[in-house]
């Protein structure tokens, strides 16, 4: 950790009161996690401000504080001020990471960043010390209190950067100065502030554009947004990989048997424990880096064999003797309709019943991605729960079109879909259930 004079050269802050060489263990923006000898950093956000707990920091045992204004009342450990406590955040973790001059891997994407990140780290772990963000900290706080942990034991850094305002992904890089970039792929995510799909591929191919030095891209080829970067960039080292199209790192021969997705690079037979075959996507530039970093491919095959996917994606789960599909993490328009490719090559020999919570920030264009979705999924279930405004409208949907109709019931929360699945619908031994939806639908509840 950098001393408190560090501190003010990293975010030209001055210092209140406390002594210049001042130390401290570490900096927490939440006083309820706070321990003793670390600093607290009071952070304001839109339902509340750091500043109102700067007496319980220092009662916890906080070394100093970083604030935006005087306190009004007195403290008695080193206090520095600074014009913007977030931005003086993420100065410290971009003045921590370059004191260490050690490879750093970013990645981006409308979906994949959290499972690619965590291979990735997995991958590189076999050989080096990583260190990687935990879960999805991935934005103005989680990334820079991600870099604060860097130290001299660590031989490289993975971090996924999330985003959804124009700027995040360049701000974010410029704090953590990234060598090697990765873009998944482009989807309507965020579209609430994007509003297209271009606003979305402008806000994500940032990251490649600010690369630092050896400034190498790694692009999905198969996106058609990405696959056209591969030719107007021409200042960075891009390396592409695809499954439709041959990049520098070409799967074929994709199959599912027994549980697990199998596929071939240069007639190397590589194996994933998952259900989905997008997922070979994010094997793909997780590959791309480790052949960078020296792995040859026996060890990628090894240890992508072994690696276990994060929970909440495409999970299988029994409960009560049904089998459930759990992808409660999140939900938008391409991430449902890989589950939905998922659900629909899965026959146990009974019902096929999904619970689904809205797909949410996609703005304008929230009904008709929904409405889009919703005919694929009047297909393929016999059993149909609806959680929220917008897939709470199956029935309408349905009159527009012959189909053999499914039974359908509407929820306002996932309690109450909960219910009704255990209590009224009762699935049994054969059945296979599909659970998704965004963050914010909080469907995981259906198994608690």
């Amino acid at each position: 950790m950098p001393k408190i004079s560090e501190i003010i050269k990293a975010t030209q802050g001055k210092l209140l009161k406390g002594k210049p060489d001042s130390e401290f263990l570490d900096i927490s923006t939440d006083t309820r996690k706070l321990k003793k000898g670390e600093l607290f950093l009071a952070i304001k956000g839109k339902n509340f401000d750091g500043h109102d707990f700067l007496k319980e920091a220092e009662k916890k045992g906080a070394s100093a504080l970083i604030v935006e204004k005087k306190p009004s009342f007195t403290l008695n450990i080193p206090i520095i001020i600074v014009k913007d406590t977030l931005q003086a955040l993420g100065d410290i973790a971009r003045y921590q990471r370059s004191k260490f001059s050690i490879p750093l891997i970013a990645i981006t994407g409308s979906n994949g960043k959290t499972t690619t990140k965590e291979m990735l780290a997995y991958l590189l772990g076999l050989k080096y010390k990583v260190l990687k963000n935990e879960g999805t900290q991935n934005n103005q706080i989680g990334l820079p209190l991600t870099l604060l942990r860097l130290n001299g034991n660590y031989d490289v850094v993975v971090v996924e950067l999330g985003t959804n305002h124009f700027g995040e992904i360049e701000y974010l890089t410029k704090i953590c100065l990234p060598n090697i970039g990765i873009v998944l792929n482009i989807g309507p995510a965020h579209l609430e502030f994007f509003k297209n799909l271009k606003g979305v591929y402008k806000e994500k191919i940032s990251l490649i554009k600010n690369l630092s030095f050896p400034h190498i891209g790694i692009i999905n080829c198969d996106d058609p947004f990405l696959k056209q970067s591969l030719k107007e960039i021409k200042d960075k080292f891009l390396i592409g990989f695809g499954i439709r199209n041959k990049g520098d790192f070409y799967a074929e021969n994709l199959e599912f048997k027994r549980g697990k997705v199998s596929f071939l690079i240069n007639k190397k037979k590589f194996y994933l424990n998952t259900l989905g075959f997008f997922n070979v996507y994010n094997a793909l530039a997780a590959i791309a880096v480790c052949r960078l970093f020296g792995f040859g491919y026996q060890d990628l095959i090894s240890g992508l064999k072994k690696f276990k996917f994060p929970s909440q994606r495409l999970e299988l789960k029994k409960i009560r003797g049904t089998t459930f599909i759990d992808d409660t993490y999140n939900s938008n328009p391409a991430s449902l309709n890989e589950s939905l490719n998922v659900f629909k090559r899965l026959d146990l020999g009974g019902r096929k019943i999904a619970i689904l919570g809205d797909m949410l920030e996609l703005g304008e264009k929230s009904d008709e991605f929904h409405y889009r979705v919703g005919i694929r999924i009047l297909k393929l279930c016999d059993i149909i729960v609806g959680v929220g405004r917008f897939f709470g409208r199956f029935e309408r949907i349905f009159k527009n079109y012959k189909l053999k109709k499914p039974v359908m019931f509407t929820c306002a929360t996932s309690k109450e879909a909960k219910d009704l699945l255990f209590k009224k619908i009762k699935p049994k031994k054969k059945d296979l259930v599909l659970v998704k939806g965004s963050r914010l639908m909080r469907m995981e509840e259906i198994f608690r």
